[in-house]
């Protein structure tokens, strides 16, 4: 799975980005660098959030780009006027929504996932979860549910005044700020608990090095106990030898006194 999940990384960083944009939104190009350039994390879709104005069939509920035309999109605060301009061009029905930063981010380890949830969780982002697919792809999404869904118009009729658009761009807007805050958070939090991961990955490391030693000094301890056991051993051995052949010795002696004839 280790080798499989590299390949993956390496195949997903050299694809080339097929988005609407064609690129990684200003807002969160902080981040999408920052898992990118960690062995552990690699992105493979993300947006920093949207205000969009969409037109479509009366049965056109989501964004759907073969079924709607994007009548407005931006991924900053965006004004009454501009808003109000392309509203005028709507003949369907036209919908306003603000979509929050969303990230897709396909991890090495569940462990690794489960520090991305829990970043993600803390910095607002209460809707995040995460995915195991058969192939074994770990997917930790990272979402919000402060978004925003109002229609305007029916078969191409306003259904709604000047002021409440107005009413309607503020809100948009303070979403859009709240959800920038809350990007930074997430930031923030994701950078330092890599920080720590690493730190306690780089301790585990060297508990399990000094472990290592203390089990070769053991190792090594007990043959030269083992070695001194049988040092003592032959000690012993030679010893007894020795006093045996000594015995032996003096029972000759003692035996040639005896077989010596009396004067």
């Amino acid at each position: 799975m280790e080798k499989n999940f590299s390949l993956w990384k390496k195949q997903r960083l050299n694809k080339v980005d097929v988005s609407k944009k064609g690129s990684v939104d200003a807002d969160i190009q902080h981040v999408v660098h920052l898992l990118n350039s960690c062995d552990r994390f690699f992105t493979t879709s993300s947006c920093s959030g949207r205000i969009v104005l969409i037109d479509g069939a009366s049965d056109c509920r989501e964004v759907q780009k073969q079924d709607c035309v994007w009548l407005y999109v931006s991924h900053q605060p965006c004004c009454f006027q501009d808003l109000k301009s392309s509203l005028e061009k709507s003949n369907g029905d036209a919908l306003m929504k603000f979509e929050p930063f969303v990230l897709h981010v396909q991890c090495r380890t569940l462990q690794d996932a489960q520090l991305m949830h829990s970043v993600a969780v803390n910095s607002g982002f209460r809707n995040s979860g995460l995915s195991v697919s058969k192939t074994g792809k770990i997917i930790s999404a990272v979402r919000s549910t402060h978004g925003l869904e109002v229609p305007l118009s029916h078969e191409g009729k306003l259904l709604v005044d000047e002021d409440y658009i107005h009413f309607l761009v503020k809100v948009a807007n303070q979403k859009m700020e709240e959800n920038l805050r809350r990007i930074q958070r997430f930031y923030q939090r994701l950078r330092s608990a890599l920080q720590s991961s690493e730190v306690r990955n780089a301790e585990d490391t060297e508990v399990r090095d000094v472990e290592d030693q203390d089990g070769e000094d053991t190792e090594v301890r007990d043959v030269e106990d083992q070695d001194g056991e049988d040092t003592e051993v032959r000690d012993v051995e030679d010893t007894e030898v020795r006093d045996v052949e000594d015995q032996d010795a003096e029972d000759t002696e003692d035996m040639h006194r005896e077989d010596k004839p009396l004067k």
